[in-house]
């Protein structure tokens, strides 16, 4: 008999008694504390979003306008102070794109995730996760394809971006080649490690690969003085800093290691970066992207998506938002640890005084006032 499938004979018994004792003891697989955290951001307010859900990543235009944010049915919508209007769309496909949360359809509806002004242009640039990187004008509207393959192998999840207005280029990431958005659970559960970090010059509009076989690339930041740029490794609990500048140019090192799985990064106007925690990492989280055969035997498990997530995040959901220095290191734990107000978060962006914070599976966002 083959050996992996031994393995697997062997493993599945184990991994569901595992599953079973975490069902009937709470707590036990809950992530440990984060020395130093203030359970602060319950104190947020929350702004709902009517009809739509998943708002991923928030932007504010040149003007200071917005905020805006891409929501799970394919639309971005923009925060005018009072209510929440359309402002764009990614696919022009959207007879059958009336649900808030669908996503059998999102490679058809779109899924905006990662959003950047540049700020020169006005022009809001979009990391769709299923139809590439994108543009739109100013006044908002359909959205125009850039880019949507790399060396001929189409992008299955672009994830984020941020804008390097100086060289005209902008940084992005493809989660996975294996796995689309809507299968982010076996691209963890699984340590695939087919994730890209890539330039795309908007002159030129040509790609260039930085980095390659990163275990789900995500977020991404520049630093303020453009000499390296964070990208987010996801089920490697990390964040990576390539180097554009300077004796390490075209290097990679270790910027921070993180205790959870982070999203995406955002610079701050001091040049630090705020980082958005989907969740902290529980024991069980810890076998599952340690140990690949562990992941692989709980998609073999008759679990549905929910209880998978459930033991991804290591049982009770919240918030937790982490700063760091801009070399790297955690200057501030922000936590909602009852999960009262705030969850699963995707973004952080830190604006006069006030983080305002979105969640990829939540219908609304954050606010909370900075002490």
């Amino acid at each position: 008999m083959n050996s992996k499938l031994i393995l697997t004979a062997l493993a599945l018994p184990l991994v569901a008694v595992a599953v079973a004792v975490a069902f009937a003891t709470t707590g036990l697989f809950t992530p440990p504390p984060v020395r130093g955290s203030h359970d602060v951001l319950h104190l947020a307010e929350r702004i709902h979003l009517p009809g739509a859900v998943g708002p991923e990543s928030l932007v504010f235009d040149p003007s200071g306008g917005g905020p805006y944010t891409g929501v799970a049915d394919g639309r971005i919508l923009k925060w005018n102070g009072k209510n929440w209007l359309e402002f764009s769309v990614t696919s022009s496909q959207r007879e059958e794109c009336s649900e808030a949360f669908n996503p059998t359809m999102e490679h058809v509806c779109g899924r905006p995730l990662g959003l950047r002004f540049h700020r020169k242009s006005g022009d809001l640039y979009i990391a769709d996760a299923y139809l590439g990187l994108q543009v739109v004008g100013p006044r908002g509207g359909m959205a125009s394809p850039l880019v949507t393959h790399v060396h001929g192998n189409k992008f299955l999840f672009t994830n984020d971006i941020d804008i390097d207005e100086e060289d005209n280029a902008i940084y992005f990431t493809d989660s996975s080649t294996v796995f689309h958005r809507r299968e982010f659970m076996p691209s963890i559960l699984t340590m695939d490690k087919t994730g890209k970090l890539m330039k795309y010059d908007i002159s030129s509009k040509q790609v260039t690969i930085l980095l390659q076989g990163l275990a789900f690339a995500n977020g991404v930041a520049l630093s303020k003085d453009r000499s390296f740029v964070l990208v987010a490794e996801t089920t490697n609990r990390r964040i990576l800093r390539y180097w554009l500048q300077g004796p390490n140019i075209g290097k990679h090192d270790t910027f921070v290691e993180l205790p959870g799985l982070p999203d995406n990064v955002r610079r701050n106007q001091e040049g630090e970066f705020w980082v958005a925690l989907h969740s902290k990492t529980g024991l069980l989280t810890k076998w599952a992207i340690s140990y690949s055969w562990f992941g692989s035997t709980m998609l073999k498990l008759s679990l549905n998506f929910k209880q998978l997530h459930y033991f991804l995040v290591g049982g009770k959901p919240h918030a937790t938002a982490i700063k760091l220095s801009s070399e790297g290191k955690i200057l501030q734990v922000l936590e909602d640890l009852e999960g009262t107000t705030l969850r699963f978060i995707s973004e952080v962006e830190e604006r006069n005084g006030k983080l305002w914070i979105s969640s990829v599976l939540m219908p609304y966002i954050g606010i909370y006032t900075l002490q």
